[in-house]
């Protein structure tokens, strides 16, 4: 079975936003929900992955990386899942 890039979804306190989204992007998000279901044994509205693959996503990419070290901003990769590889 292949490692998806995203894994257990903490439970966090969220900040509110009010988003649309293409519906070919929101199925896709329902589908990853359901792979991600079955490998870990959470269920999760698909909403609840945005966050996650946001930070997943942020963290991961060099340029914004290095632009807020450059800025005066340190950035702090978010360890998303059990095997914090950090993988996008």
């Amino acid at each position: 079975m292949t490692k998806l890039k995203l894994g257990a979804i903490p439970d966090d306190r969220p900040v509110k936003l009010s988003i649309e989204l293409p519906a070919d992007v929101h199925r896709d998000l329902v589908a990853y929900a359901e792979v991600l279901a079955r490998e870990t044994g959470q269920k999760n509205e698909p909403a609840k992955l945005i966050a996650p693959m946001l930070a997943r996503f942020m963290a991961t990419d060099r340029v914004f990386a290095k632009a807020r070290k450059d800025s005066g901003r340190r950035i702090t990769p978010r360890d998303s899942g059990p095997s914090g590889s950090g993988d996008v």
